[in-house]
């Protein structure tokens, strides 16, 4: 089944195509700004039962007159099976558009970055007749972005930096670099912000920074108008949810706790829901990201 954040890892690319060329010079790969991209259709399949499909596709113009065909795909595990399919779709494009084809896979997990960036020599060992040399975008070499200044000097890297960093320590700085400059840019450009915001979502999948995003969106839904902030507003509707920040941030931290199975006596969620120290709460919401138990969390702190 194809995750949420295996369809963010590539359709980031779609909404902006020139972030390859940007993302691509951070690890050594010249290439020149995009000028103009057009979508092709992603079925590499031929006249036989056997399917092919690569994730996302375009055809791009660059600032140096450069043309190539960028071929996305979000790989979330080791699969030995796709060097070969890798190959074939390369092979197929180039025969079938006589346009230069580059591959990128991005991966959210750095063992299978490191598993993908490996040079694949396809032929006899004496002579390969085809080498695979995927470019790979992880978290080991997309930037960590955590100042609003960066965020908004390019907020689709950003997205990606924060999909493909979601488990690590900085994805809390990242979060919350990118909510404010998300809150300006919907004043202006309110179905931009929206996609940025969903994508967003849709990469954290699963992970207790999901939560994390949520409550920040929560925080600010007297701005947000995504259907993510909609989503929480119907929640607090329906759920008798605290106005407040403070009362946000209680939630957030009780709702991520239950999100990751960790149980919360009921006299401690009482306790939790009536503090108003915003910096008690956010010490509280830092560890609950990496806690076992709520002991863990509240220690210290009756």
């Amino acid at each position: 089944m194809v995750s949420s954040t295996h369809e963010a890892m590539h359709r980031i690319f779609q909404q902006d195509p020139g972030l390859f060329a940007r993302a691509a010079r951070v690890i050594g790969a010249p290439f020149a700004d995009t000028v103009t991209s057009t979508p092709l259709s992603t079925d590499l399949t031929e006249n036989h039962p056997l399917e092919r499909r690569i994730d996302t596709l375009l055809r791009i113009n660059a600032t140096r007159s450069d043309e190539y065909l960028l071929a996305v795909e979000a790989q979330g595990k080791k699969d030995p099976d796709k060097p070969a399919n890798w190959n074939y779709y390369l092979a197929y494009l180039y025969a079938k558009y006589r346009i230069p084809p580059v591959l990128v896979v991005v991966c959210h997990d750095r063992s299978t970055a490191a598993w993908a960036a490996q040079q694949v020599d396809i032929g006899p060992s004496a002579w390969p007749s085809v080498t695979l040399r995927p470019l790979v975008l992880g978290p080991d070499n997309v930037p960590v972005v955590t100042t609003p200044e960066k965020v908004a000097d390019d907020l689709p890297m950003t997205v990606l930096s924060a999909v493909l960093h979601r488990r690590d320590p900085e994805i809390k700085a990242i979060l919350e670099a990118m909510a404010p400059v998300l809150r300006d840019l919907q004043k202006h450009d309110e179905e931009t912000a929206e996609i940025f915001i969903e994508l967003t979502q849709q990469g954290l999948d699963r992970s207790p920074a999901a939560d994390l995003w949520r409550s920040l969106v929560a925080v600010d839904t007297s701005f947000f108008t995504s259907s993510l902030a909609e989503e929480l507003r119907d929640e607090g509707r329906a759920q008798g949810l605290a106005k407040g920040m403070a009362e946000g941030k209680a939630e957030a931290i009780l709702r991520l706790l239950e999100r990751r199975g960790i149980q919360v006596p009921d006299d401690v969620r009482a306790y939790v829901l009536t503090r108003d120290d915003l910096n008690l709460l956010d010490t509280w919401f830092d560890r609950a990201i990496t806690a076992t138990s709520a002991s863990e969390v509240f220690a210290g702190t009756e």
